[in-house]
């Protein structure tokens, strides 16, 4: 099965080699036909800590790393 990959913004730096992504996606409202932003937040896996907040990544899919952290960054 294929590996998702979502680009983001980095938000936090919540913790030790963690970052928070928030990932925005348009989607067309289904009544008024609008179009609106949809957001959503992925804590990712930084090994070198080295991504500063405010810088776009890309992040993939992978295999739990703890509680919350699924994805993984892409250098």
């Amino acid at each position: 099965m294929p590996r998702r990959n979502l680009t983001g913004r980095v938000v936090s730096r919540s913790g030790d080699k963690t970052i928070v992504v928030k990932v925005e996606r348009r989607v067309t409202h289904p009544f008024y036909g609008k179009t609106i932003r949809r957001s959503k937040k992925y804590h990712a896996h930084d090994p070198e800590n080295k991504i500063q907040i405010g810088v776009i990544v890309n992040i993939r899919e992978c295999a739990p790393i703890s509680k919350l952290k699924t994805w993984e960054v892409v250098y």
